[in-house]
């Protein structure tokens, strides 16, 4: 299995959703010993801002592109092929106002282009091209934002990157949300890490038992 592996959290050492993402790396490596990582750390590789020059780039067909415009695309262009090239997606990130990290809003925005992650049909469709790939999410949240809670409704984030990458094609993306980390007491942090590790070793297993009938399908 080839995993794209992108942690977006701007804390370092510190953070909580690395952390978890290192855990679910090692559940499913023992799960897969021949797991192939492609990690992407979108707090030390920034990416260059969206600008007129790219947002123009990506509305111009190819052959018309000047080399200024090429130059753009470039990070886009490799940043879509690592996705395509990939057979199993891990994002992780913090909550931030409600929403996604400004670093991962960028990388949405860099690998969201037309012919190259969804393709426009003639009858007016879009048609993402990312189908079929496993993919999680792991999101840390400060505050408590599980159905029934005063915060319910505030939850941006989860419906911003299924509506994303949903576009893109990921039809059933899984999300391991730990919650309440930051605003909360160190009984519930504790209880949120345990129940978030508790479902990455879950769905590590899973992983792991369906990816020898993916290789045996592809083989026969």
């Amino acid at each position: 299995m080839r995993l794209l592996h992108v942690d977006a959290s701007p804390k370092g050492a510190n953070s909580n959703s690395r952390a978890l993402s290192r855990f679910f790396v090692d559940q499913l490596r023992a799960h897969i010993p021949s797991l192939s990582i492609d990690y992407l750390d979108l707090a030390s590789e920034v990416l260059p801002p969206i600008t007129e020059l790219f947002t123009g780039a990506t509305y111009t067909p190819e052959a018309e592109r000047t080399p200024e415009m090429r130059d753009a695309l470039t990070a886009s262009d490799a940043l879509c092929r690592r996705l395509l090239d990939a057979e199993a997606l891990l994002f992780a990130m913090p909550m931030h106002n409600w929403t996604m990290p400004a670093a991962f809003k960028g990388f949405v925005d860099a690998i969201v282009r037309g012919g190259l992650t969804y393709v426009p049909t003639e009858d007016g469709r879009f048609v993402g091209m990312l189908g079929g790939r496993k993919t999680l999410f792991v999101t840390t949240r400060g505050v408590d934002l599980r159905p029934g809670t005063p915060f319910a409704a505030m939850d941006a984030l989860t419906p911003a990157l299924r509506a994303a990458f949903g576009f893109i094609g990921v039809a059933n993306p899984a999300f391991v949300d730990a919650q309440p980390l930051q605003f909360a007491r160190e009984t519930e942090r504790a209880d949120a890490l345990t129940r978030a590790k508790e479902e990455l070793a879950a769905l590590a297993e899973y992983w792991g038992n369906i990816e020898p009938r993916v290789m045996l399908s592809q083989a026969s």
